[in-house]
């Protein structure tokens, strides 16, 4: 496991990782995790950056660390993630999301999305999703011109609403998905796998931030042989 341009230190992606496995009852509570030095090997990490992952795990109230005996896992009923509203996952559940940009443009809004915001101009933002290395989905996201002038590549970290926040101080507090099925649009890279024009699920989501004002409008089309849509009631 690396780090490239934008992404989450190392540590954090292994926190990331394991609580997605948690929430997807890949990790039950009370389970024992593997040895520090065997599961630093598995994830192809040193041993202390492991041990920075789960002393942040046990901060969260996510693990207990016994003395002599190993690593617990304590599953809680809300556990806090920077991808808490993404909702794709591997078939088998869990996986780490990573994103690929591939473009960032200012233009006019298109008549077809939904209305959001003040400004009549959107940043449309073109990402290429993987879950653990795996090609699962390509998203289209806009986001509502007044928030920032400009945004380059260059600033864009993997999870969009931690770059809102500690960016633009924007935060968004809820959503509304609506999931349906659409085609694998024109710009789609070959590396997606599947064929432009393909009919695959797609996800259509509304964010909202913490004045009510919709800020953002985002289509997610997704490969269901890769990835499943899930989301847990608490």
């Amino acid at each position: 496991m690396n780090q490239t341009p934008g992404s989450l230190p190392v540590y954090l992606q292994i926190v990331e990782l394991l609580v997605r496995d948690i929430a997807a009852n890949r990790l039950i509570d009370g389970e024992r995790l593997p040895p520090e030095r065997d599961m630093a090997a598995t994830l192809g990490i040193a041993v202390g950056t492991l041990r920075k992952a789960l002393a942040e795990l046990q901060s969260r109230g996510l693990l207990e660390r016994v003395q002599g005996s190993g690593n617990y896992i304590r599953a809680i009923s809300d556990p806090k993630s920077v991808y808490a509203m993404f909702r794709l996952e591997l078939i088998g559940g869990g996986g780490l999301p990573t994103a690929e940009v591939l473009s960032v443009e200012r233009m006019p809004k298109p008549a077809d999305l939904p209305e959001f915001g003040s400004s009549p101009e959107g940043h449309r933002i073109r990402r290429l999703r993987r879950l653990s290395g795996k090609i699962a989905a390509v998203e289209e996201i806009w986001l509502d011109g007044s928030y920032v002038e400009k945004i380059g590549i260059e600033e864009l970290s993997e999870s969009l609403y931690l770059y809102y926040r500690d960016r633009l101080g924007l935060w968004i507090v809820r959503a509304e998905d609506q999931v349906g099925l659409g085609t694998v649009p024109d710009w789609s890279p070959g590396s997606f796998g599947q064929p432009v024009g393909t009919a695959i699920p797609l996800i259509t989501r509304v964010s909202q931030a913490r004045d009510g004002e919709r800020a953002e409008v985002s289509k997610t089309w997704f490969d269901a042989d890769i990835a499943r849509y899930v989301a847990r009631l608490k």
